[in-house]
């Protein structure tokens, strides 16, 4: 008897939300707007304000700019733009410092004492030429715009501004069949895709949760910008004159990650609609007032709890990535390395997606942290086209001083425009970083579900660009 009544409970259950889903997600909206009607004619009755009339509600003011239909998207895209330019433009200045010291510096230092208490060439290798290049492109590249954008980030949540970008995006969220609460741990992703996949903790519904986890990959975190800024700078903005080439490149990084925010919505939409099929949950939002922000808190928040964090996991897994670069470059079969073994097998089925065998190579053992995909894009690139007197020798990482001096190996080895739109293309849509893969598996408990965040991108990735490649190569002969 017991056994009956509990399957008969769950074919009603499953019935309710069969028909909630058919009614559409309009119903709770009514139901809270008939609650929110009926407190305020409530309010309206018992609540009296003195001197009503001569006083400015000057958040309702504010709100009906920052909210507007006309107006609340693009002061929304002009702050998150003002953001990302702050970031990277402040972040260069300090990253060239730390690299000077982690590298040019501190480096070469190494390896001379290295030399003088006899270690051998190979142990040398691995431990200063693998592991801590590696470690040092991790923490000059991550942590300036990490330690820039975290606290403007969390300046703006404490403002009271980010519960309105929540409410400007929740109608495409919904009608994505995802929660509003997303558009916040999407933009947090710009940042750290690891510490976006924390913040969903913000979304009550697990299954909309999981969905804002899967697609937190979609948002362009810092250790990628470097590689799109570079990559239009040289391909997008050489097409133009100089004048020009700043904005178009500038233009093209920035319509990457719009175009980022379009695949989240559209795989939001198929994942509420297939595997994770339900009805989105309402998002009562109660807008905050505004507030003048907490400096000291928001640095310690921003900077300990979100900066160290992350930055701390990322050079864990930094360290054994090293290790294999320089492997892979220094250990040979006959006369070719590793590298070269797999560039010159796997590059016919790289073509065929508009990419070539160093791009799928450095991506792969670059797993570990997207900050040294550069670095190792520019070492494979001279081992695999024998170009000389580049860089600081064969199987170490480095970067050029120059974007003339860096287009020109690329140039060398065989890139063209196809190949930088199509990097910019894989570079949004890949594996999420081992630290991202950690934190996902952390807060789902689910290797399933770790596998399907970490390998969904890449498959789309793989379609998009062999879509681009053919499209190219039927237009343009």
């Amino acid at each position: 008897m017991e056994k009956k009544e509990k399957v008969s409970a769950e074919e009603i259950l499953s019935l309710a939300n069969t028909l909630r889903w058919d009614l559409g997600m309009n119903l709770h909206d009514t139901v809270t707007e008939s609650i929110y009607e009926g407190a305020s004619k409530i309010a309206k009755k018992t609540v009296r304000v003195k001197d009503e009339k001569s006083s400015v509600n000057w958040d309702l003011k504010i709100d009906k700019v920052v909210t507007s239909k006309w107006l609340g998207f693009p002061i929304m895209f002009f702050l998150l733009a003002l953001v990302f330019w702050i970031t990277v433009a402040a972040a260069n200045i300090p990253s060239g410092w730390i690299a000077s010291l982690l590298i040019d510096t501190l480096h070469p230092i190494l390896k001379n004492g290295a030399a003088a208490i006899g270690f051998p060439w190979w142990l040398s290798g691995v431990l200063i030429d693998g592991a801590y290049l590696s470690v040092a492109w991790v923490v000059s590249v991550m942590l300036p715009p990490m330690a820039i954008f975290f606290p403007m980030f969390t300046l703006l949540e404490d403002f009271g501004y980010l519960p309105r970008v929540a409410f400007n995006m929740d109608s495409l969220f919904r009608k994505a069949g995802a929660h509003g609460k997303q558009a916040l741990t999407m933009s947090m992703g710009f940042g750290c895709n690891a510490a976006g996949v924390v913040a969903t903790r913000v979304i009550d519904s697990p299954r909309e949760r999981l969905i804002a986890i899967i697609t937190n990959n979609f948002s362009l975190c810092n250790g990628r910008w470097p590689t799109q800024i570079l990559i239009a700078t040289i391909f997008i903005g050489g097409l133009v004159s100089s004048r020009w080439a700043g904005i178009v490149s500038a233009g093209a990084v920035v319509g990457v990650a719009v175009l980022g925010i379009f695949f989240s919505l559209v795989v939001s939409w198929a994942l509420s609609r297939s595997v994770l099929k339900g009805e989105a949950s309402a998002f009562s939002l109660e807008l905050p007032p505004y507030r003048p922000p907490r400096i000291l808190q928001t640095l310690y928040t921003s900077l300990i709890d979100r900066t160290i964090f992350v930055l701390w996991r990322a050079v864990v897994f930094a360290l054994p990535a090293g290790i294999l670069i320089w492997l892979v470059a220094n250990i040979h079969i006959g006369q070719l390395s590793l590298a070269e073994w797999f560039i010159n097998w796997s590059g016919p089925f790289a073509m065929l997606f508009g990419l070539n065998g160093v791009i799928l190579l450095a991506y792969i053992i670059a797993i570990p942290a997207n900050e040294i995909v550069i670095p190792t894009v520019l070492m494979l690139t001279v081992i695999s086209s024998g170009i000389a007197g580049v860089g600081a020798g064969d199987g170490v990482m480095f970067e050029l001083d120059s974007i003339a001096d860096t287009e020109r190996v690329l140039r060398a080895g065989g890139w063209t425009l196809l190949t930088g739109i199509n990097l910019m293309l894989f570079s949004l849509l890949h594996n999420p970083c081992s630290t991202t893969i950690y934190t996902i598996y952390k807060e789902t408990k689910s290797v399933k579900w770790t596998m399907i965040s970490t390998f969904l991108p890449i498959v789309m990735g793989f379609a998009i660009c062999f879509f681009t490649t053919q499209v190219w190569r039927l237009l343009v002969k």
